[in-house]
């Protein structure tokens, strides 16, 4: 069941919608968790999940470790309710320790990772062709994300997969604008020049 709802939360493949932001917790939940309020911090937690679990997914590639990146995510946010809103808003807060989190993961792996978890998507609709089209994309652009460095999958995920802006990712990764544009330039050439290559392969 659990990883029924996680495959759920990661089938979008597009940026966030903006609902997230325009519904999300107000100042008060975020005062009364810090206060000790679980139920403001449930809240909270249930707001957020998908975009930490998709940013996971997305830079992980492989759902479980994504699931675990996410839980230490949220448990870096209780113990650290604190400090949050003082160094910009929750979401950004949250992209930054996601980032950080994944890296981590990443040198305790040290293997690329397979893309399996991208086959099993709930379908988004019920006509076979366009679901094994859909399904098809989806794995090309995880397989794409993994033929990235660290740093060009970090601001590719956030620049064009979450719709961030460049001085937001610029913010969230702690670099410059340029350094951010420079990176996102040539991630979408590689990512480009894959799929181009992929889809090629599969004609």
């Amino acid at each position: 069941m659990e990883r029924m709802k996680a495959l759920a939360l990661v089938a979008t493949v597009g940026p966030m919608d903006g609902s997230e932001e325009r519904s999300k917790p107000t100042e008060n939940h975020l005062e009364a968790a810090k206060a000790g309020d679980l139920a403001a911090f449930e809240l909270i937690m249930r707001q957020y999940e998908r975009l930490v679990l998709v940013t996971a997914f997305r830079l992980l590639g492989v759902l479980e470790d994504a699931q675990d990146a996410s839980q230490e995510v949220f448990l870096r946010l209780y113990r650290n309710l604190g400090k949050v809103g003082a160094s910009g808003s929750l979401a950004g807060w949250l992209y930054r320790v996601t980032v950080n989190v994944c890296h981590d993961a990443g040198r305790k792996r040290r293997v690329s990772a397979p893309v399996e978890d991208a086959a099993e998507l709930p379908a988004l609709s019920a006509d076979p062709q366009r679901t094994a089209i859909a399904t098809e994309r989806r794995r090309a652009l995880e397989m794409s994300l993994r033929m990235l460095s660290e740093k060009e999958r970090a601001v590719l995920v956030l620049r064009d997969l979450e719709g961030l802006s460049t001085e937001e990712v610029a913010r969230i990764l702690r670099t410059t604008e340029a350094t951010v544009r420079s990176q996102t330039s040539k991630a979408r050439v590689k990512a480009r020049d894959f799929l181009k290559r992929y889809f090629r392969r599969r004609t």
